[in-house]
């Protein structure tokens, strides 16, 4: 259960500095707030005190601050381990501080710190923080159905009905796929989403997605092969798409972004699919059968189908497990 607690305690920890702070809009990076959450959650396991508790946070986020570039233009590999590596740094810290070091402070309202720097002055109200009688954050929590970013995710069935609808796909001589601001800002705009040279990119491309999920019928870890990023009907197709920020979706309060495609055919009839609830956003969790399948389709090609079945039936018992050493003997298997 300390292990339970303590993942508990970081997601608390992350989703209320992000929800207090908008740091993307002065450039930086989200995984920023996984240091001090991971560092805390971390040094709670160590059963750390207070004041090295404090020193952990101190350390974590002084010397690891991440750029905004990650997500921005053409994509590289590391926009998928700059959560991992502000988790290395979060453990990391919490290690140095078990030790006795000891890092700048005061970090967050510091005359250089990270208010007057980094993120701007905010008012972090502890006192909402999940307890006893109040909610953990935890149970607001998304996970994707499918492997692109989260705007696109009611993206992939919109163009998925569409497609159904009208059947054949030549007929379509424009496309408008109207989304949040979010959404426009980090996968619809700029010339790169239009022209997707790597997985990074095309995975945060409404573009790309609306037309290889049009033409496929979903999207998944394979839509992103080399010969399907280059694939000349496609990139044809993506020249008639244009992406606008919906102002009608900036008051919506639904837990996930949606996506209004409008299709213009050749005979000048217009088709529209809005999307806005898909599994496994908060309010529409997925089933455990659909955990397993998307755990299935991320693993299945690297993994023995033994170790698999082995993991999955460790992770879904995790609160009762007492042998965590052997979880993690599983999870680093070699194949």
């Amino acid at each position: 259960m300390e292990l339970v607690t303590a993942i508990v305690l970081a997601y608390e920890i992350n989703c209320r500095l992000i929800d207090a702070f908008d740091i993307s809009t002065r450039g930086w990076d989200v995984p920023v707030f996984n240091l001090p959450a991971v560092a805390l959650a971390a040094g709670k396991l160590m059963k750390l005190p207070p004041d090295r508790l404090a020193q952990a946070v101190n350390l974590s986020l002084n010397d690891h601050i991440p750029m905004g570039q990650t997500r921005t233009q053409t994509l590289s590999d590391w926009k998928g381990i700059a959560s991992a590596e502000a988790g290395r740094n979060g453990v990391f810290a919490a290690l140095l501080a078990r030790g006795g070091l000891t890092g700048p402070a005061p970090i967050f309202e510091g005359q250089l710190g990270f208010f007057k720097l980094i993120a701007g002055p905010a008012d972090v109200d502890v006192g909402t923080f999940g307890r006893r009688g109040v909610p953990f954050r935890i149970h607001q929590c998304g996970m994707k159905t499918y492997p692109a970013h989260v705007s696109a995710q009611t993206t992939v069935p919109a163009a998925v009905s569409l497609a159904k609808e009208i059947g054949n796909l030549d007929r379509i001589v424009a496309i408008e796929i109207g989304t949040t601001r979010r959404g426009y800002q980090m996968a619809g705009s700029g010339p790169e989403k239009w022209t997707p040279d790597s997985k990074e990119t095309a995975d945060h491309s409404l573009p790309y997605i609306a037309a290889r999920a049009m033409f496929d019928g979903g999207i998944d870890n394979d839509s992103y092969a080399p010969e399907k990023l280059h694939d000349p009907r496609v990139l044809a197709f993506m020249r008639n798409i244009t992406v606008k920020e919906d102002p009608a979706f900036a008051t919506l309060t639904v837990s996930v972004p949606p996506t209004r495609l409008t299709a213009t055919l050749d005979d000048g009839r217009r088709i529209a699919r809005l999307v806005d609830s898909v599994p496994g956003f908060p309010g529409h969790p997925m089933s455990r059968a659909e955990v397993e399948r998307k755990f299935r389709s991320n693993v299945g090609k690297r993994w023995p189908q033994s170790q698999i079945d082995a993991v999955l039936t460790a992770l879904w018992v995790l609160d009762r497990t007492d042998n965590l050493s052997a979880l993690l003997g599983e999870l680093s298997l070699q194949t």
